[in-house]
């Protein structure tokens, strides 16, 4: 306060001054009334309680004796004056931090996580004490005791809320909260579990993007436990794509060219077609050529497709997914099997499953020699049951039987000798899915039905297959791999299946093996893979000193997803009509088919441009590329009533096919070239596939079809439709006087080619009747013109025509509108000419430079005569459009 009050008696006398004792002491006595002595404490300056709570100092009066100045004044005794300083509520709580941060581990109840504090400047402590502290955040799972403790309310889950941010206040005792409040910072730490820590769930791979890494950033956390060594299992879960894996679903006969096997394999489940029809009849996976099996269904080989007699080498190949047998009592299981037609019930070979045992049977026949011999070699094998896909081939170099099962050799657990079988003259039955029971019912049927599906079944008498081609033919073609092997570091072991599958990993120190798995990646080579999901396992066991497992690894459950490649657009396209003399088919060579045939891929894209508005995002820029990929059958088809072998045929020289993977088979239907190669190889053959007809009187045209296909029929070609005409004699004479009296510029529009070239001439219209009368009237007004400029001409040159030379006559077309050139026509020379022909040659001496006089010259020498043959070709794609051929004599 400023001033106080302060009341001094004096019995006698005047009281002149107050004196305090102290020093610099911030206040001072005023005398009020002399006479009582009455006077007053006030401070010189103002007083802050926070500098100083309390004054404590001497104070004495003084008489008026001689003066305060003087010697002989009078003093009173010696008062105390003590003064305490009231403090007023000037200052604000203020937090000592200005942000406060713990970590809390989840699912836990904490008694305090951590204390905030704050202080205030006032002096006395009503003002100066924190009295309360309050949370200012709403809906938050803590609470804050008066002295600043934070506790969470309940249990924190990391995987809800990895950090949470709270705003905390202070009150004084005068309840004055703080001015700025305090953020608290409260992050989640989850409960330390042993396992793999950051890696997708999903991986993403486009076709054509090689080899992507599946884990690139993963790291295994053991919680600071003592590991001694790591064991990781990566699994690529493909067994319900296809048979087994990404394959290639080229037709069994084109990956046997593919993959170097012996020529002369049959297949026994092909694709149902007219020359195939024994497989019409059976369930077939719509993606891919493989049969299912309900144990109701068989399939008989008709004759002739397998030799009767094999010999002691033969192969048979197959895929094959099968599961456990049906029923408590299990029945043989016929995959393939040979037996008698009628009367008896002997099968002379067989392949079958019995008891998820494959049982091969192989009874030779009787040759003189009445001994004991190899009949029946069983293999025990898990995977027969496991209903998963597995390629087996079944090698017999007799009497050594092997099995290679998923490229692996098996020998058989089990042979059982058997005498020979008697010789008789019963017919034999092929079956595919069930055995032909042919005796001992009163009609034939089938028995010891399969179930299960198979695909490629194939026999190949006379040859035995390598393991080189038995691998290349069940090879998978996508499959786990590791990038820059050199890099994987010291200490660690790794082990692939023979599928690429499986990739075992093996190692003692944890950052090796992470550094390991993130190298390992995802592959597909096809071009065209199987969209879809591929799963992913990782299983893992760690092992720590002196102990077997002390760490529970959880197992990483991820996913491949393979996008859908661009469809590709296959084109067939060349010229579609043509015309030739009957004599040119009835040649030695025959009339080649396609001689300009063209086959392209393209594929469309659709992109985004970058500046591309939001209202525009509808319009997207398409894009069509040409792409490069191999085709794997071309046929070319007979429409109409199939080849008369005794009067025509397709032929192709086989030296066409050396030096590429393509084989071709020939029929009354058609020509099928196939195999897996590129469309340049396809090209090449197709334009060397001739056609000959020696019988040519009876047919006056041919009409083919040419398709080619792309992953055994997955992506297909246009049809590609070609008419060829046959000219006899009337047709020729009928078209080299159209030649020399209909051709017009309206009708025709050629391209001129260099001398002694075929003339393209295109948009070609065929002239009615109608315009056919018009220009023989047009061309006899011509002709009496011509006569008259003739008689003119003869007054003035007398007997030039007599001696005159054969010439070639020239057409003088208007070049605007067509252009034809022909090689030069030979004229003989003739000792009686007509009078129209001199007429004619008299007005193209007219017309004709004088160099070509030399020209003419030579050409009467020659003693041939020329044709030229004009291909009339469709120039647009219009229906109805036709090509026409022009002989010129």
């Amino acid at each position: 306060p400023p001033s106080y009050d302060c009341f001094v008696l004096f019995l006698t006398g005047e009281i002149c001054a107050f004196k305090i004792h102290g020093q610099e002491m911030p206040f001072e006595a005023v005398v009020l009334n002399k006479t009582s002595g009455e006077g007053r404490l006030r401070a010189k300056s103002p007083i802050d309680c926070e500098l100083q709570k309390e004054y404590t100092f001497i104070i004495q009066a003084y008489d008026c004796g001689s003066g305060p100045g003087g010697t002989n004044w009078k003093k009173s005794h010696k008062a105390v004056v003590h003064i305490q300083v009231k403090d007023v509520n000037e200052f604000s709580p203020a937090f000592k931090e200005s942000v406060y941060k713990a970590t809390v581990t989840e699912g836990k109840i904490y008694d305090s996580i951590l204390q905030v504090e704050a202080i205030d400047e006032d002096c006395s402590p009503q003002y100066s004490q924190i009295c309360n502290y309050e949370i200012v955040t709403a809906d938050v799972p803590f609470a804050i005791d008066r002295n600043g403790n934070i506790r969470n309310t309940e249990k924190l889950s990391y995987d809800k809320q990895h950090q949470y941010e709270i705003m905390v206040t202070a009150f004084d005792c005068g309840q004055k909260h703080a001015t700025e409040d305090v953020l608290v910072r409260v992050n989640v730490k989850p409960v330390c579990k042993p396992g793999w820590q950051d890696w997708n769930k999903r991986i993403e791979y486009r076709p054509g993007s090689g080899s992507i890494p599946l884990f690139p950033s993963i790291h295994l956390e053991t919680c600071d436990g003592p590991v001694s060594s790591i064991h990781t299992t990566i699994e690529l879960q493909t067994n319900y794509i296809g048979k087994g894996c990404d394959r290639e679903t080229y037709s069994e006969k084109s990956l046997q060219k593919l993959c170097g096997a012996s020529s002369g394999a049959i297949d026994l489940l092909p694709s149902p077609s007219t020359t195939t029809n024994w497989t019409a009849g059976l369930l077939m996976d719509s993606n891919d050529i493989i049969f299912k099996f309900d144990g109701k269904q068989g399939a008989k080989i008709p004759d002739g497709i397998v030799p009767k007699n094999l010999t002691d080498q033969f192969t048979i190949t197959l895929w094959m997914k099968h599961g456990p047998s049906p029923g408590l009592r299990a029945e043989k299981e016929t995959i393939l099997c040979n037996s008698d037609k009628t009367e008896m019930n002997r099968h002379h070979y067989a392949l079958y499953v019995h008891n998820c045992r494959l049982v091969f049977l192989l009874r030779k026949d009787f040759d003189q020699a009445d001994t004991f011999r190899p009949a029946e070699f069983h293999w025990k094998l898990d995977q027969i049951c496991d209903k998963e896909w597995h390629y087996y081939v079944v090698n017999v170099e007799f009497p050594v039987v092997t099995l290679y099962m998923d490229g692996a050799t098996y020998e058989p657990y089990l042979v059982t000798n058997d005498w020979p079988i008697h010789p008789s003259h019963i017919a034999m039955q092929l079956t595919v899915g069930a055995c032909w029971q042919g005796g001992e019912v009163t009609k034939p049927r089938f028995a010891q039905y399969f179930h299960g599906s198979l695909a490629s079944l194939t026999i190949r008498p006379g040859k035995i297959e390598s393991q080189k081609v038995i691998s290349c033919l069940q090879a998978c073609k996508e499959g786990l791999d590791i990038n820059s092997l050199e890099s994987l570091g010291q200490g660690i072991k790794y082990h692939f299946n023979p599928s690429q599958s499986v990739l075992v990993m093996e190692g003692d120190d944890i950052e090796n093996i992470n550094q390991a798995l993130r190298k390992v990646s995802y592959i597909n080579s096809r071009q065209f893979p199987t969209a879809g999901v591929r799963r992913l396992k990782v299983s893992s066991k760690v092992q720590c000193f002196g102990e077997d497992v002390c760490i529970s690894i959880p197992d990483i459950d991820a996913y491949v997803m393979v996008f859908q490649a661009n469809e590709p657009k296959i084109t067939i396209t060349g010229m579609d009509h043509f015309a030739r003399p009957a004599a040119q088919f009835e040649s030695e060579r025959g009339v080649i088919l396609l001689p300009d045939i063209r086959i392209v891929s393209t594929v469309t894209k659709m992109e985004h441009p970058v500046d591309v508005r939001e209202h525009d995002r509808a319009n997207k820029q398409v894009v069509v590329e040409e792409m490069l990929h191999n085709l794997d059958f071309c046929d070319v088809l007979v429409i109409g009533a199939e080849l008369d072998p005794e009067q025509e045929c397709l032929e192709l020289d086989h030296g066409e096919l050396q030096g590429k993977h393509l084989d071709a088979t020939n029929s009354t239907a058609g020509y099928s070239i196939y195999g897996v190669d590129s469309m340049f190889s396809y090209e090449q053959v197709l334009r060397q596939l001739r056609y000959r007809n020696w019988g040519t009187s009876a047919t006056s045209d041919r009409k083919f079809r040419v398709k080619c296909s792309e992953l055994n029929g997955r992506y297909t070609s246009n049809e590609f439709n070609l008419e060829v005409n046959i000219l006899h004699s009337s047709n020729s004479n009928f078209m080299d006087h159209v030649n020399h009296m209909i051709v017009q510029p309206q009708f025709l529009q050629s391209v001129q080619q260099p001398e002694g070239s075929v003339s393209a001439v295109h948009n070609s219209v065929v002239p009615s009747v109608a315009t056919i009368v018009i220009i023989i009237c047009v061309s006899i007004l011509v002709f009496v013109i011509t006569l008259g400029v003739y008689r003119i001409r003869t007054a003035h040159q007398h007997g030039a025509a007599e001696h005159q030379g054969a010439k070639d006559n020239e057409m003088d077309w208007d070049d605007s509108a067509l252009t034809i050139t022909v090689n030069p026509m030979e004229k003989y020379e003739k000792p009686h000419q007509t009078e129209e022909e001199s007429e004619e040659e008299d007005i193209d001496d007219e017309e004709e430079d004088t160099t070509s006089a030399e020209s003419d010259d030579s050409e009467e020498e020659e003693e041939e005569e020329e044709e030229e043959e004009v291909i009339v070709q469709k120039g647009d794609k219009q229906n109805g459009t036709r090509q026409e051929q022009l002989e010129w004599d």
